[in-house]
């Protein structure tokens, strides 16, 4: 495993490409992205909102933006994602009676006016990105007392990969994930208020890592750390990460662990300030009390 934090660094250009190519592949290989999708959908019951626009930031093929629309008919929807493919799938797939606008557009360029967003709704966007950089902008195109809701991975996420890769060499053969309190101190630091996050953990279960490995390419979920090696894996390196991912077999199933922050935080009506803060884990309970008081003022 590298040592050297350059080489987690993420080849933005890389990444792009790898999104491209997955857009016919990806709803079929991303369970637990619609699951953890549904989950952040559900969140939304607790905010009595009445968003004029709605943007799905990272929408890929458009399903959390179908579901805005169901959920906010009245509100313009826009679905954003930098790759041209996942939106031509979403276009395919959109329902002439609800319809949302689709926009081709980096999440941290966004062709979005200050201020101009009610909502901001992201499904794990943000490990993909430069998470100061994505973070400011979305804070730049909420509106006062806008909502952002995301999601992220946190460092426990693929930990059984990350550790059978250790023991084969020193790449940097899966990404490092921020955990949720360096995502609420940059919540903080950029300005937003009242940030609340949790953390939930997925396990997905595969019949042997060649599996795990053929869905984190239909996903388009590549090795994108500068470090990675160049090239194709030899069958003898890829062989021997399969023989030290055995250790973690059960009942004849490798499982791949996935730890998933949910985060909520509100453009405040004041301009923000620059304090931080450490947060730790901040309950559910507390967004519900955080609505409710918002709903009273």
């Amino acid at each position: 495993m590298s040592e050297n934090p350059g080489d987690y660094l993420l080849d933005s250009a890389w990444l792009r490409r790898s999104f491209e190519r997955a857009s016919a592949t990806y709803d079929a290989a991303a369970v637990l992205q619609a699951e953890v999708r549904e989950a952040l959908l559900g969140r939304l019951q607790l905010a009595q909102l009445e968003p004029g626009v709605v943007l799905d930031a990272g929408a890929a093929t458009g399903a959390a933006a179908r579901a805005l629309k169901r959920r906010y008919p009245r509100a313009h929807v826009l679905a954003l994602d930098s790759s041209r493919g996942m939106l031509r799938v979403a276009a395919r797939r959109r329902s002439w009676i609800r319809p949302f606008a689709l926009v081709c557009a980096d999440a941290a360029r966004l062709p979005l006016a200050d201020a101009s967003v009610d909502l901001v709704f992201s499904n794990l966007l943000l490990p993909w990105c430069e998470p100061d950089l994505l973070l400011a902008e979305l804070r730049r195109v909420l509106a006062p007392r806008g909502l952002l809701c995301f999601t992220s991975f946190g460092p426990d996420t693929l930990r059984e990969l990350r550790g059978a890769w250790a023991q084969v060499d020193a790449h940097s053969r899966v990404s490092r994930f921020l955990d949720m309190h360096d995502i609420g101190d940059a919540l903080v630091r950029l300005g937003f208020a009242s940030p609340v996050l949790d953390v939930e953990h997925y396990t997905l279960s595969y019949p042997g890592v060649r599996r795990l490995a053929a869905d984190l390419k239909a996903m388009g979920t590549r090795n994108a750390t500068a470090g990675r090696p160049r090239g194709l894996t030899s069958p003898r390196r890829f062989s021997a990460m399969e023989a030290a991912y055995e250790a973690y077999r059960r009942d004849g199933r490798i499982p791949a662990t996935c730890e998933v922050v949910f985060a909520h935080a509100w453009a405040p009506l004041e301009p923000p300030t620059h304090a931080s803060a450490s947060l730790g884990a901040v309950p559910l309970q507390a967004l519900r009390r955080e609505l409710v008081s918002r709903r009273r003022k």
